[in-house]
């Protein structure tokens, strides 16, 4: 039986550790032929990151919002990106990012490179100067000096404009 929203669409499926687990080991046989005989689970503390494989245990964590902001295919892109690290490494090959077996690996499973943005950035807010002299317009992050710095190309006063969101 099926559970509906309110909107009478399917209501997205809760993933469980265990769920996660069979979903890993399925992944890891289907596409690698090889048997994951370690733990997957979902940890909430990670930010950025999709998922992270364990050097030493050899676990792998999963930050469930893959799951929650774009959905299983995703997660399952994921997956294949950390069993390439977890394989890899049993064997004694080139695990990291930078090694040429694991980025071959990688394109033969079709595991993702980077996960999608999981924060939501801010817009990057910006300082504009004019120079008086030449009237170049210059975009800062940050605030500079104007009694203590110049225009770079005709070493003109620059003046600070209003500050807005680009």
């Amino acid at each position: 039986m099926s559970s509906f929203s309110k909107e009478g669409k399917p209501a997205k499926q809760e993933l469980t550790d265990d769920r996660l687990q069979e979903l890993v080991e399925e992944i890891s046989f289907a596409s690698f032929g090889k048997k994951f005989r370690h733990k997957a689970f979902f940890n909430r503390r990670l930010r950025t990151t999709g998922g992270r494989y364990h050097l030493n245990s050899h676990n792998i964590d999963f930050n469930p919002k893959v799951f929650e902001l774009y959905g299983e295919t995703e997660l399952i892109n994921v997956i294949k990106h950390e069993l390439c690290h977890y394989h890899l490494h049993l064997e004694n090959k080139g695990y990291q990012h930078k090694d040429a077996e694991f980025k071959s690996l990688l394109k033969q499973t079709g595991g993702s490179r980077y996960v999608r943005p999981l924060v939501e950035q801010k817009p990057q807010s910006y300082h504009q100067y004019q120079c008086e002299k030449c009237q170049t317009l210059i975009l800062r992050k940050r605030r500079i000096n104007t009694q203590r710095y110049v225009c770079g190309k005709c070493r003109g006063k620059l003046v600070e404009l209003d500050s807005s969101k680009l």
